[in-house]
């Protein structure tokens, strides 16, 4: 007979654990936003209560929670809590956005133009796109500060708009004006060609119109497409004052340019007055080239000044001016000083100049005459002693800077070393120098 074994039933019965913390889960229907950001916070568990601080200072209770988030970054932290009393915790980051974008209402065909902006809160290397319209330009990333900046090339008017991933900022548009670049000697010798030419770009921006002054006088206007030549007349002295005015076409914004130019004689000298004299003046004015004043007369402060310039350019030291001068005279800038601090001057033994020099910038330069066997003494030296009018020995106005060498007014100033020592100035500079100067300014001497 076969023995049946009885069935025997096994259950398996959990049971919590004492203590078990209850389980939660948090879920943010928006995690990154502009700001202001309207977020619904969603608990999910087996907890009988739920708690929420929501980072920026409020607290909620309940499963679900709305909320509206200022610019920032947040940490919402909810706390779940069962019935025996045991808590869990959940957390998610919220980031509310801000981007600001500032740029040019105005660019130029052609040039770069700067967009600088700001987003709150402050990403250190987050990377912002710049857009114009749906199209990148340029990436960029955040500072310290949360702040950034780029620079786009024009190429016709747009709208920009900075991106931080799906957060925009303000739009910023910008219209664009052609580029326009004109062409002007800034004078021009009597009897020689004296031409202007205009260039819009691009050429299909729009069209040109030419008005001229002669002397103050309004000669006929000329029409030009995209590119303008005008010639004129030097078949007597004059200023002209010339104005190209680009009238656009498209979208593009209208634009002008005012520029002057004048005509002169070639050759000025002692004796010389009038227009040529006075455009010469006021161009060595404007270098710094010292000048009793702009009178239109070809006087000893012009010669000397004249030798200045020439001594600078290294240009023959005549004291006249030749075509070689106003050509020079067109491209020369100021002259540099060797020490740029403070006010101070400056001796140049080798080009024979004085430099007046303030806080890095020469604001005179003066024709001089050093020691005829090269003994004036080379080094940093400062005035001690100040004496004014004029000495026994033909000395005017003399600053001394060391034992009995000083920087004072002569007679007679030639183009190269012939002092006994001193620094000779024109007479007629020496005041002017004196009044300027005071005890213990440095002078340097140098070759």
């Amino acid at each position: 007979m076969r023995r049946i074994a009885p069935a025997v039933a096994v259950f398996f019965v959990w049971a919590a654990p004492a203590h078990a913390k209850p389980i939660v889960n948090v879920q943010a229907s928006a995690t990154l936003g502009a700001a202001p950001l309207a977020v619904t916070l969603t608990a999910s568990g087996d907890a009988a209560a739920y708690h929420w601080d929501l980072g920026d200072g409020s607290v909620a209770d309940g499963p679900v929670v709305q909320h509206q988030y200022g610019p920032g970054r947040f940490t919402v932290t909810v706390t779940a809590t069962d019935a025996g009393g045991e808590t869990a915790r959940a957390s998610v980051v919220i980031t509310s956005a801000q981007l600001s974008l500032k740029g040019p209402k105005v660019g130029t065909y052609g040039r770069r133009s700067a967009f600088r902006g700001r987003m709150v809160p402050a990403l250190k290397g987050t990377p912002i796109t710049l857009y114009s319209g749906d199209s990148p330009v340029r990436t960029t990333k955040l500072d310290k500060r949360g702040r950034f900046a780029v620079r786009v090339r024009q190429s016709g008017p747009a709208t920009y708009t900075a991106r931080f991933e799906t957060v925009p900022s303000n739009p910023v548009a910008v219209a664009v004006r052609p580029g326009l670049d004109v062409a002007v000697p800034h004078s021009g010798m009597l009897g020689r060609p004296l031409v202007v030419r205009a260039v819009l770009r691009p050429r299909s921006s729009g069209t040109l119109r030419v008005r001229v002054w002669r002397s103050g006088r309004e000669l006929s206007a000329k029409d030009f497409g995209g590119r303008a030549v005008v010639h004129l007349s030097t078949k007597r002295i004059a200023s002209y004052v010339v104005r190209i005015t680009a009238t656009p076409t498209g979208a593009f914004v209208g634009r002008q340019k005012t520029v002057r130019t004048n005509v002169f004689l070639p050759y000025l000298a002692d004796g010389a007055h009038g227009p040529s004299v006075r455009i010469l003046e006021r161009r060595l004015a404007q270098l710094h080239y010292l000048l009793r004043g702009v009178d239109s007369f070809y006087s000893y402060d012009t010669a000397d000044a004249v030798l200045a310039f020439q001594k600078v350019n290294g240009l023959a030291r005549t004291g006249r001016v030749t075509p070689a001068v106003w050509r020079r005279l067109q491209s020369a800038h100021a002259p540099r000083p060797r020490y740029r601090y403070g006010h101070h001057i400056e001796v140049d033994k080798s080009k024979q100049v004085l430099f007046e020099v303030n806080h890095g910038r020469v604001v005179r330069v003066v024709h001089v005459s050093t020691g005829a066997t090269g003994n004036t003494p080379v080094g940093l030296w400062h005035i001690y002693s100040k004496v004014p009018g004029t000495l026994p020995t033909g000395m005017f106005d003399s600053n001394f800077f060391l034992r009995g060498f000083a920087i004072h007014g002569y007679p007679s100033v030639p183009t190269y070393p012939a002092s006994h020592g001193c620094v000779r100035t024109p007479i007629w500079a020496a005041p002017i120098l004196f009044a300027s100067s005071y005890y213990g300014e440095p002078i340097y001497i140098y070759y």
